[in-house]
């Protein structure tokens, strides 16, 4: 809920320096919020998440402690006003203790608030709610664009306790969130989403500020100033009917040259690369914004809607015409 339209990374930080080709083609960062849920559990409880792969997760702790059972089996205490992110999302617990089992939260019953937004409470039936946990949940959609690749070298879980040596100006955000999950205000449901998603968004800018972590290869290529520049030129004009001798040209170097340091790099030929980016590019644009797929075919540089779908399918596995019945707004998706 970055709001859909402009809600763009670039509110949240400065200009990028003009060799920095991560942030800026980073500048273009979206979060679609595709479900919310503020949850109020008695002890012991066992949450389970992510059933459906590739949504990022995002849970912030209102009260706690909250154990997270990661994907990868790690088990991480979560105090009040902590927060995380897990960016390709995967099966993960939320739970009281470390050793309980978890149950789906599907299952639970949830009473809508508004929108996108609903409430979760199994509590015991007493006055004292200070034993209560408070957890406020978001199941988004991560709309990087052409920058898609980036998801992939996010680490599996982004925990906002190691960011705030390093960035305390996020401290005020949680300590809204905190506020606003422990208190029945009036609107408080979209504020929480809406500070959820900023959240999110400063999660991920911080993670690239930092380096991008040990991620190599392909960040490497953007932060290697020639290969950044045909990285970036492919990103800002993906319909351009590129030839060898033109992007070797933008890296200043031959065309054997430029061929074999964009495969020792990337792992992939240009040409494998610049069709990628068009499918992603493709497959957002038909399913989310319903772009008809012949305007979609014409944007990408392809002659004919035939072509443009075969290679839409070698990419994907599908014709175009299934990605526009997938739509992430309109999917009913558990998990």
């Amino acid at each position: 809920m970055l709001d859909q339209k402009s809600g763009n990374l670039s509110t949240l930080s400065s200009p990028p320096a003009a060799t920095d080709m991560v942030s800026e083609l980073l500048m273009g960062m979206r979060l679609f919020g595709i479900e919310y849920r503020r949850i109020q559990m008695t002890p012991p409880f066992g949450l389970h998440f992510g059933t459906e792969k590739s949504r990022a997760h995002f849970h912030f702790v209102g009260r706690g402690p909250v154990y997270l059972r990661a994907p990868d089996g790690m088990v991480h205490r979560m105090n009040t006003g902590d927060a995380v992110l897990l960016p390709r999302g995967g099966e993960h617990d939320l739970v009281s203790s470390p050793e309980l089992p978890a149950r789906c939260v599907n299952t639970f019953t949830a009473v809508p608030v508004c929108g996108n937004i609903a409430n979760i409470e199994a509590c015991a039936d007493c006055a004292d709610q200070s034993h209560e946990a408070l957890i406020f949940c978001g199941r988004m959609e991560f709309d990087l664009g052409t920058m898609h690749p980036l998801v992939n070298l996010m680490p599996e879980t982004m925990l906002v306790g190691t960011l705030l040596n390093r960035y305390p100006e996020i401290l005020p955000l949680l300590e809204a969130m905190q506020r606003e999950t422990c208190e029945d205000r009036a609107g408080y449901a979209g504020i929480l989403a809406r500070l959820a998603d900023v959240v999110s968004a400063f999660i991920v800018r911080a993670w690239v500020e930092c380096g991008c972590g040990d991620a190599s290869g392909w960040v490497a290529a953007l932060r290697d100033p020639r290969l950044g520049r045909v990285i970036a030129a492919l990103h800002r004009d993906p319909g351009r009917n590129w030839t060898l001798a033109e992007l070797a040209a933008e890296m200043g170097s031959s065309r054997s040259v430029f061929a074999e340091r964009f495969h020792t790099v990337t792992g992939m030929t240009p040409v494998r690369y610049l069709t990628e980016l068009r499918m992603r590019l493709a497959s957002q644009w038909i399913s989310r914004d319903r772009m008809p797929i012949e305007t979609a075919a014409q944007k990408l540089g392809y002659g004919s809607q035939a072509a443009f779908s075969r290679a839409f399918k070698r990419v994907h596995g599908h014709p175009p015409g299934a990605a526009r019945s997938t739509s992430p707004r309109e999917a009913n998706i558990n998990g």
